[in-house]
């Protein structure tokens, strides 16, 4: 969110939550990104503020009441209002259960693996429209071939990119695998310990597509745990993953701290990846 924007999203969650009779003295940023996460104090309440056009608000929130009716391991809306998407000031607020962090200690694999096949299991059983993987990968490509979205790739690095993503999601395409509703961003960050065991949050980035894609995002480890994958199309969902959050990085409107070094950085391990895997994508 633009700096000078985070004020005012700021006063607009501790207005709305006040209005709904919680008790909010003061706000903590926990994080700043696409959206701006909060914690409302001394209520204790997580809110999600993003500026009002993105309405994809009311989409996670029934989405994650729907899969925490089924058991699935997903952050709980905040059971003292009202479960639905709050709009002032021309931003949308989502209340949500504030989980105090247990003792940090490093996720398990096994563990990570399987609250994820457990997520999965609970997602299968869910119908809802969602766009495909590939949709994403588009958006990549789209921002790769704009110039002028992207104007510090040099040619040779916008050709490595673009033909990267083009033949990778070939590759994952003609495996024909199963595919179903996926969180799309299983990855660390999005994964809390909680004293009832591990849970997942930021459901916004839902799409259809095979496990593997999930996958892709969580630690190496994880995929040894998790039954049935298919490691060929792991790692091909990997490769592709890592040229997506790259061309990201190189997004001249990123506000990612450090995020063209990391761009920088990840060219560098796409390079080496296609040439340990003997890969060509320039077919």
């Amino acid at each position: 969110m633009q700096a000078s924007e985070v004020p005012h999203a700021v006063s607009a969650a501790m207005s709305i939550a006040s209005s709904r009779g919680l008790t909010v003295d003061d706000a903590i940023v926990l994080h700043d990104s696409n959206k701006l996460t909060l914690r409302l104090l001394p209520c204790d309440v997580l809110a999600r503020v993003a500026p009002a056009a993105h309405q994809v608000a009311q989409f996670e929130i029934e989405l994650a009441q729907r899969l925490a009716a089924s058991g699935c391991p997903v952050a709980a809306l905040e059971p003292r209002v009202e479960p639905r998407v709050h709009e002032r000031d021309g931003f949308v607020v989502t209340l949500w259960t504030h989980y105090e962090p247990v003792t940090p200690q490093e996720i398990s694999p096994a563990d990570y693996a399987h609250a994820l096949q457990r997520l999965h299991i609970g997602m299968r059983e869910v119908d809802v429209p969602t766009p495909r993987f590939t949709d994403r990968v588009e958006q990549a490509q789209r921002l790769v071939a704009n110039r002028d979205h992207t104007p510090a790739l040099t040619d040779a690095d916008r050709e490595l990119l673009g033909s990267t993503l083009r033949s990778l999601r070939r590759v994952i395409d003609e495996r024909g695998g199963a595919e179903q509703l996926l969180h799309g961003e299983p990855h660390p960050g999005n994964v809390l310990t909680t004293k009832n065991g591990l849970v997942f949050i930021d459901l916004e980035t839902c799409c259809r597509g095979p496990v593997e894609f999930d996958l892709a995002h969580a630690p190496e480890e994880v995929g040894e745990h998790y039954p049935g994958v298919d490691q060929d199309v792991l790692r091909a969902c990997r490769l592709l993953v890592l040229a997506m959050i790259t061309a990201w990085r190189w997004d001249r409107g990123d506000q990612l701290p450090n995020g063209r070094r990391l761009g920088t950085e990840w060219l560098s391990q796409i390079r080496a990846a296609l040439h340990r895997n003997g890969l060509d994508t320039h077919g």
